[in-house]
């Protein structure tokens, strides 16, 4: 059974494995550290089974705003339901603040997580040149509204 919990400081590590994996720019540890010790605007949980960290999602609440800033599965728990239930855990938290929507940024050649935004409502709302470092890659700006 999956559980989807707050995340704690202890799931880092795990986290920072999984970040490694999934992305060519991947966080630090120290930046996860920030985010739960000193940043008063996120909101981070993990997705776990049996005591194993299989996943982890984050947004920072802006006024009336959701900003998701991280979502990933390890790869050998990917196609599993476990990226949905993340994504679903996020949404029922910005409709339980009464979000106006919630926003992100993607990778163009992300077709993979740009068909689960879809799946879940979002709406491609504009591009970012460039916005990817290692790549130069544009970043497609996607939306899902509530009102």
């Amino acid at each position: 059974m999956i559980k989807i919990s707050p995340m704690k400081e202890e799931h880092i590590p795990r986290i920072h494995e999984i970040e490694k994996s999934c992305f060519s720019i991947s966080w630090s540890k120290e930046a996860f550290e920030n985010e739960l010790k000193e940043n008063s605007l996120a909101y981070y949980i993990v997705a776990e089974s049996e005591d194993a960290v299989l996943g982890y999602a984050g947004m920072w609440i802006i006024v009336d705003e959701g900003h998701i800033t991280n979502i990933a599965v390890h790869p050998d728990f990917q196609h599993q339901g476990v990226g949905t239930l993340l994504m679903q855990h996020l949404i029922d938290e910005a409709k339980r603040k009464h979000f106006f929507g919630l926003t992100l940024e993607v990778r163009e050649s992300n077709i993979k997580a740009q068909n689960l935004y879809r799946k879940f409502g979002f709406v491609s709302e504009g591009l970012r040149k460039g916005y990817y470092q290692d790549t130069g890659e544009n970043a497609i700006i996607m939306w899902k509204y509530f009102k």
